[in-house]
């Protein structure tokens, strides 16, 4: 990836002055000092820390980098069939360019009108049997669709969603570690706090378990910078990560204009589809990268500018 996710610096201890630096420190018995244990463990990748907390509660740590500031927050996946929605009702009064318009289909009555009464009286026996007949008809129909309707729900009541620490439709981002500890001890009313395991997650937790890994980190803020520099520059893992995590966002916060954006066969899901073709190496690679030179850089950059904002406008920072 040519931008880093994550720079860690890590201070070095003091050593005490020694009298001769070229000479090498020797114990008590033989050869040069054994290094301490502690400072291997201060250069420990943040890839290696301890994760049995967040894989034995099925929550994670995850970083979010926006033009506004980097932030952390948690994420979950559950099935769909067991969450409660986030509440957007507030959002969307507040904001009224986020509010989601409601369309009311209206069906009118069909109303047959006969004029000739000898048509009438001719079928006048039929239309005795024709409405028990339509009932049939439309009762087999109506099993058939519910019964096609029953399956769907139920592989979309067991797909595994996202839900993020949010509340009311608004993500919770956190500049600190420790601030993000205090909330989740706090008690205050939130999204993920409906999961079985939050309760124990509350109790556990330390500003020392707040360690992403690489691959829940993101950058948005570099999204649209990376795009406007052409193809040649394009940073495959960069865009894919990040139309990930904006999935993930405006599902989980409900963003029907963002998913709709990243919708398949849109013009930035094509992009995401030859992006990771072109990871994925061979025949596929090259197929990849010819189709990314169909794609213009601006109405990507454009694009992704209009998500990179629509997200930032439902993230609630806490210091």
């Amino acid at each position: 990836m040519g931008n880093p996710k994550h720079t860690e610096v890590s201070v070095a201890r003091q050593s005490p002055q020694r009298p001769d630096a070229d000479e090498p420190e020797l114990d008590d018995t033989t050869g040069p000092a054994e290094p301490d244990e502690a400072d291997e463990a201060d250069d420990t990748p943040r890839a290696a820390a301890d994760r049995s907390l967040w894989e034995e509660l099925r929550i994670d740590p995850v970083e979010i980098a926006l033009p506004a500031g980097t932030g952390f927050t948690l994420r979950a996946y559950r099935p769909a069939g067991s969450l409660t929605p986030t509440d957007v009702t507030e959002r969307d009064q507040d904001d009224p360019f986020l509010a989601r318009r409601q369309v009311i289909e209206e069906e009118d009555d069909e109303t047959v009108v006969i004029l000739d009464e000898e048509l009438a009286e001719e079928f006048a026996d039929s239309d005795e049997e024709e409405p028990s007949r339509r009932r049939r008809d439309a009762d087999a129909d109506a099993t058939d669709e519910d019964a096609d309707a029953t399956d769907e729900d139920e592989d979309a009541t067991d797909e595994e969603v996202p839900v993020f620490l949010s509340h009311r439709g608004k993500l919770l981002l956190f500049k600190t570690p420790e601030s993000l500890v205090t909330f989740v001890r706090s008690g205050a009313p939130n999204d993920l706090s409906q999961l079985d395991s939050w309760n124990e997650l509350s109790e556990r937790v330390e500003p020392a378990d707040i360690v992403p890994l690489d691959e829940d980190t993101y950058e948005l803020d570099l999204v649209v910078e990376n795009l406007r520099g052409g193809h040649d520059t394009w940073d495959s893992t960069l865009l894919i990560e990040a139309g990930e995590v904006a999935r993930d966002v405006s599902y989980a916060l409900r963003l029907p204009a963002v998913l709709d954006m990243l919708s398949a066969g849109s013009s930035l899901d094509n992009l995401d589809e030859a992006l990771r073709a072109t990871v994925n190496g061979g025949i596929g690679a090259f197929m990849g990268r010819r189709r990314l030179k169909k794609i213009g850089a601006q109405t990507a950059s454009l694009g992704w500018r209009t998500i990179v904002g629509k997200i930032s406008a439902v993230v609630d920072w806490r210091d």
